[in-house]
């Protein structure tokens, strides 16, 4: 396959509200499913440059539940998305054969040591850290990257941020990628 450009964008101050309106449709649409929906991923961060996709993250309480909403989530345009993680569900939306959103859900039970959220409640409260990951995908941003080799050029520092993030959370070290994982955005 061809490497393609990865597009990087400065922080849009519309993604938190675009998040809120995505995530306002999910409770209406499926009351009762999830017991917390949360913007996550690099749009969440204020200030930080991203790809221009909506991560989201919503807990239930058993991941078996959800395929008795497929259609409520279907018609908001979520479609199921297989990427080998083995503890969450993955859901897309890709209007036009555009993705502009990620769903991805959670047990309630793993909730409080999801390093998604973890990492992003580090990177807004450590500017330093912030700022070395937007310079970080700047850069992979301006070679041409064959898929996944974005991923693969930010996970040690996506791991050694959320690994200290962790460690001053009393929580032990946990990989960030699945073995074998496909970073959804891709």
């Amino acid at each position: 396959m061809r490497p393609a450009a990865i597009a990087i964008v400065d922080y849009d101050p519309l993604w938190p509200a675009m998040a809120a309106a995505a995530i306002a449709e999910l409770q209406q649409t499926s009351p009762g499913l999830f017991t917390e929906v949360e913007h996550i991923g690099s749009t969440s961060v204020p200030g930080l440059a991203a790809k221009p996709v909506i991560d989201l993250m919503a807990a239930t309480a058993s991941l078996r539940d959800v395929s008795a909403y497929g259609s409520a989530l279907a018609r908001l345009g979520f479609t199921p998305h297989q990427n080998g993680m083995n503890d969450r569900l993955l859901y897309v939306r890709a209007p036009a054969g555009t993705r502009t959103h990620i769903l991805h859900v959670v047990t309630r039970a793993s909730w409080p040591t999801r390093n998604q959220r973890i990492l992003r409640d580090h990177l807004r409260s450590h500017p330093e850290e912030e700022a070395r990951y937007a310079a970080l995908k700047h850069g992979l941003a301006a070679v041409p990257l064959a898929p996944g080799e974005y991923t693969r050029a930010k996970t040690a520092f996506i791991q050694e941020v959320t690994d200290r993030a962790r460690r001053e959370r009393g929580l032990p070290p946990e990989p960030v990628w699945e073995k074998g994982l496909h970073d959804p955005h891709e």
